[in-house]
């Protein structure tokens, strides 16, 4: 299909981040498995519950624009979820290292979807979409408040790992 309208645009824009939060709601699932720090594990459980609202809100975002949801693959999600899963085959079992690969992913995962959403919404607002930009806005805001708590917690995690791997030897 050849987009010709700010509505195909944001239609498509909107398939988009709802393949992308299916499919790292799947990865979070996989992530709290593999996740050592009780913190990490219990941000990804608040996460994985944020994102079941975000796929919600979106789905009130089509009924609103008057489609049915559509997930449209988003080859950028696929790809940092492919690249989190390779780090962690990358990183030993039970290595506190795991948890600072698995905050990495986190925090490349946010900010594709700050990205998307911030777009999503000058969309919405363009459109006169004003009860669709307010849906985006509340995920846009767990977002960014998601990207700030995981990259609050690196340091203290990178300080955990080193002190496991001075320890360890």
């Amino acid at each position: 299909m050849i987009i010709t309208t700010l509505k195909e645009k944001f239609v498509h824009d909107l398939g988009d981040i709802y393949d992308a939060e299916h499919r790292f709601l799947e990865a979070q699932q996989e992530m709290q498995v593999h996740a050592e720090a009780k913190t990490l594990k219990a941000m990804i459980v608040a996460h994985i519950n944020q994102t079941a609202q975000h796929i919600r809100n979106l789905d009130q975002v089509y009924e609103l624009v008057g489609e049915k949801p559509r997930r449209v693959k988003c080859d950028a999600a696929a790809g940092l979820v492919l690249e989190g899963q390779k780090g962690l085959k990358l990183v030993a079992q039970g290595s506190a290292i795991r948890d600072c690969v698995i905050t990495g992913a986190a925090a490349k995962v946010e900010h594709y979807e700050i990205a998307a959403y911030r777009g999503l919404i000058m969309l919405s607002e363009e459109l006169a979409y004003i009860p669709i930009a307010t849906l985006l806005n509340q995920n846009l805001q767990q977002e960014l408040e998601t990207a700030n708590t995981l990259e609050k917690s690196l340091p203290s995690l990178l300080a955990e790992t080193m002190s496991k791997a001075t320890n360890s030897h």
